[in-house]
């Protein structure tokens, strides 16, 4: 039987997991899995051999040491296991994926397409660990989100930020380099603002759309087609206006930044996350944390530019210097911020790198300093805190059945995070590797 069980019918699942000696808890009988050491997502030490009951969706009981299945529960032997709350990463790209034709795509594939390998992609996410994700870019990301929740797709819990709100020639300008007659000129409803007015329109417009919440670019990026990866590219007053009409909404604000004035205007204008922050400074680590605005590192995703932009005609030649630039420097940045205090929220821009590595981020953090309880912590119960889910996020009774599973201790090697053998969302079974 294959590792991971592929998109098929909530009925037929509960077949195949029941011919190989499981159950999906979903159906309202209960579960007990014995797991020999609970990491619960709050950071506090971890917990040898523990019994969780799910029944439903919903984790009911912690019982320390093994149970004993009563008739008709199910048991779900992790002793030999480290088992915690599903992941959360904090930033993704479910809809793209980087790769030397990525450029051409927009020219080639319909948003159907994209749709259909968007689903693969999310299977992938959800099979290595992470039962929940915010996209913060992709305009079939909503689609996407809506086809899991109804369970016409796998994968995990999206929240999904739609188009991103870029200035005319910004980091999301999709228009960038483009031949004239081949665009007319983006305006709020393709995710391009300029001024109080235009910034209003665009959240209004993302609303519109069905979003979760807005992302901004405040600054220049690596893989836009265009020459700055760091200069500012909104003002503080359009920056306030986006956030005023965000909280009128109900959403909050992301913003992708690797300059430090974008960051430092992003910070004032009252965003509640910076994305990358490559040329992050103490001042603007100060303001973070005097703000409590969270930073979202993603390594992995510098990482992955400096080792493509060796490769002749990986990217475009105004791409590939700045990934040379940009992308080494993430990791000492991010190890700067955790020394001074930052707050931190696990996210990976995975979709720059491939879907599924996004456990890679666990072993970037560790090296630079994040001891991995913490890292384990960030990735759990903080995003859920700043997501507003109360209901997720850790191993606690009365929150929902999130549960993944590692063979050994990846407190100890953080590489074991990339060997995620058992994976339950929302109280049904979707990996159990033999």
């Amino acid at each position: 039987m294959r590792n991971v069980v592929t998109t098929v019918a909530r009925g037929v699942l509960a077949l195949l997991l029941a011919g190989c000696g499981l159950a999906a808890a979903a159906d309202g009988h209960r579960t007990l899995i014995h797991a020999g050491t609970l990491v619960d997502g709050f950071g506090g030490e971890p917990l040898s051999q523990r019994t969780i009951v799910v029944e439903g969706n919903a984790i009911v009981g912690i019982e320390q040491g093994f149970a004993r299945a009563a008739a008709g529960e199910t048991v779900i032997d992790l002793s030999g296991h480290t088992v915690m709350p599903g992941l959360i990463d904090m930033h993704v790209h479910l809809t793209g994926e980087t790769s030397p034709t990525e450029y051409t795509e927009s020219f080639r594939m319909n948003p159907e397409d994209t749709a259909f390998r968007s689903a693969v992609w999310a299977e992938r996410t959800l099979a290595a660990g992470f039962t929940t994700v915010r996209d913060v870019g992709g305009p079939v990301a909503i689609a996407l989100r809506d086809a899991v929740n109804t369970g016409w797709a796998e994968g995990p819990r999206i929240f999904a930020a739609g188009i991103s709100i870029a200035s005319t020639g910004g980091h999301g300008d999709s228009t960038n380099n483009l031949r004239r007659d081949l665009f007319h000129p983006p305006g709020p409803v393709e995710g391009v603002a300029n001024g109080r007015d235009e910034a209003r329109a665009a959240v209004r417009q993302r609303y519109k759309d069905g979003a979760d919440l807005i992302k901004i670019t405040a600054t220049g990026g690596v893989l836009s087609q265009a020459s700055s990866g760091q200069n500012a590219q909104f003002t503080i007053e359009e920056i306030q206006e986006i956030v005023a009409t965000a909280e009128d909404y109900g959403f909050h604000v992301a913003a992708h930044a690797h300059g430090t004035e974008g960051m430092r205007r992003a910070v004032l204008g009252g965003v509640r996350t910076i994305e990358h922050g490559t040329y992050m400074s103490e001042e603007v680590m100060d303001l973070m944390i005097e703000h409590g605005t969270y930073y979202v590192p993603t390594i992995i995703a510098g990482k992955f530019v400096a080792e493509k932009a060796e490769i002749d005609g990986y990217f475009t030649p105004i791409v590939r210097p700045k990934a040379r630039a940009i992308g080494p420097l993430i990791q000492e940045t991010f190890a700067r911020a955790y020394a001074r205090g930052v707050p931190i929220l696990f996210g990976t821009d995975t979709g720059v790198s491939a879907h599924g590595d996004n456990w890679k981020e666990f072993v970037y953090m560790a090296e630079a300093g994040m001891p991995m309880l913490e890292a384990i912590t960030v990735a759990t119960s903080v995003p859920a805190s700043v997501l507003g889910r109360d209901d997720i996020g850790a191993i606690e009774v009365g929150r929902l059945a999130d549960i993944v599973a590692v063979p050994g201790d990846p407190l100890a090697d953080a590489e074991l995070m990339g060997s995620v053998s058992f994976v339950m969302k929302d109280g049904e079974v979707y990996r159990h590797d033999d």
